[in-house]
């Protein structure tokens, strides 16, 4: 695996060794002693898939402490355009957002520590998202920045389709009114 730094400090793009023959491929999707060479010791306790369809944002989610999670995600069929913001105060990038293609064509995950809103958009037809997370969901903990809060200022791909989103993702906050304890 090579795990390659972002502009977001504590944020890591994953890229496994595929190993491809007539069959088929085979890959690592995780393994606890390379993350820890990397420097990420987390330690997984659910595993969470969801399909979207085409134009459809989830998010951006995270949880409060003590709940908060931190997340290593993937794509195992179709494409998104995975975005997180970081949203520890102290952070120098407090504020920032990175945005990077996950597909089932490149393979690339992304560990997301405690302390980043998160979310996605479907580019393909389908997409099927697989989230490794390190605490339990907790709704009373769960948080929603707005996908498109004019601070944060995200660059989202534009589509021939309107953007589908719930309503809780819809009514997100706003990142001046945000509600964050890291």
């Amino acid at each position: 695996m090579r795990c390659t730094h972002t502009p977001l400090s504590g944020l890591y793009i994953i890229e496994p060794r595929v190993f491809e023959d007539v069959r088929g491929f085979f890959f690592e999707s995780y393994n606890a002693r390379l993350f820890a060479e990397f420097g990420i010791t987390a330690t997984f306790v659910q595993d969470n898939v969801s399909r979207s369809k085409k134009g459809v944002i989830r998010g951006l989610h995270y949880q409060l402490q003590p709940m908060a999670q931190g997340k290593l995600v993937r794509v195992s069929q179709g494409v998104v355009f995975d975005v997180v913001v970081d949203i520890r105060r102290q952070s120098p990038t407090f504020g920032k957002w990175f945005g990077t293609l996950l597909s089932e064509e490149n393979k690339k995950m992304l560990w997301i520590p405690p302390g980043f809103a998160h979310g996605f958009l479907t580019l393909s037809d389908i997409a099927d998202f697989h989230y490794k997370v390190t605490n339990f969901y907790s709704p009373e903990h769960e948080r929603t920045l707005r996908y498109d809060d004019p601070m944060v200022g995200i660059e989202w791909p534009k589509l021939d389709i309107p953007y589908c989103l719930s309503e809780k993702d819809r009514s997100g906050q706003t990142f001046q009114d945000l509600e964050t304890n890291f």
